[in-house]
């Protein structure tokens, strides 16, 4: 049974309503004026996950700069760095469970209350609570492709085989980064051994798209479709900060859609909203799930 399948009572659990009651009622309010939406999710609602977020609620950045895509084709250094970083860092991902917004919005779907599910998270944890309409923007972590012959295989198979070129790698003195990532020294980076493609001896990438990249343009085209199907744009847990999503909400103000916003703390399209709210997406979802079922 997939998580989608829960009652209404199950999946707000404890804590439904300790949300601020006006944010609880605003977005009721949003959703039964707007029955058809799409959704927009970002790092913010996997937080509760355990996998960290890339920005602090005032949209500065956290931590280390990102992989660069260039960089990443171009230069041995920057795949050992990544590799390095992802070997560690992709068993907190892998091994992350949906929460209650996950839960929530899967069972929204099954009830025919979400046309589409745009996330840039890579992490599928969408999938694994019950989603099944879901634009994976940026990517899937879960999956690595060779650039030369196009093979795909399962991350934790590159894993595995990480491993095994790096037999005395720590494993278990790893901090959470996100999206898979971690801090490692760069003695750590230096003697990385980087498995190549099995099939072409080709050079093997995390099926994402890094920074500096080009998220393909049919991802782009299905989404946009989808904000001109439905009633509304709801955006939970980004700060819209990278264009790529932030796209979808100029979209849906061009062609006249509302648009609500719920993050902690500010976004680059709160000029554009007609609703936002600096609430915790769970517990205001979870009292939602629980009104509109009743």
């Amino acid at each position: 049974m997939t998580e989608s399948h829960r009652t209404s009572t199950d999946l707000a659990g404890a804590d439904a309503y300790s949300a601020d009651r006006e944010a609880n009622q605003r977005c009721l309010a949003f959703i039964r004026a707007h029955p058809t939406l799409t959704v927009l999710t970002g790092a913010g609602i996997s937080a509760d996950s355990g996998i960290p977020t890339y920005r602090d609620a005032q949209g500065t950045w956290l931590g280390s700069n990102p992989i660069q895509h260039q960089n990443f084709l171009n230069m041995l250094a920057a795949r050992r760095r990544y590799w390095a970083r992802s070997m560690l860092g992709w068993p907190p991902v892998r091994d992350a469970r949906p929460n209650v917004t996950h839960r929530c919005l899967a069972w929204m779907e099954s009830k025919g209350h979400i046309d589409t599910l745009i996330t840039q998270n890579v992490d599928r944890l969408h999938q694994r609570a019950g989603s099944e309409r879901v634009i994976d923007l940026h990517g899937r972590l879960d999956q690595v492709v060779c650039l030369g012959c196009g093979q795909e295989t399962q991350r934790e198979t590159m894993q595995q085989r990480l491993l095994q070129a790096n037999p005395d790698s720590e494993l278990n003195t790893v901090s959470p980064r996100p999206d898979g990532d971690a801090d490692v020294s760069d003695e750590r980076v230096a003697a990385m051994q980087v498995p190549a493609c099995s099939q072409c001896a080709g050079t093997l990438k995390p099926d994402v798209v890094f920074f500096g990249g080009s998220v393909p343009r049919d991802r782009v085209e299905a989404g946009m479709a989808a904000i001109e199907r439905s009633d509304a744009l709801l955006v939970l847990g980004s700060s819209l900060k990278v264009y790529s999503g932030y796209r979808f909400c100029k979209q849906a103000a061009a062609l006249g859609k509302p648009i609500a916003i719920i993050n902690r703390g500010v976004t680059r399209g709160d000029d554009l909203a007609n609703l936002k709210l600096n609430a915790d997406c769970g517990s205001v979802l979870a009292y939602t799930v629980q009104a509109i079922s009743a």
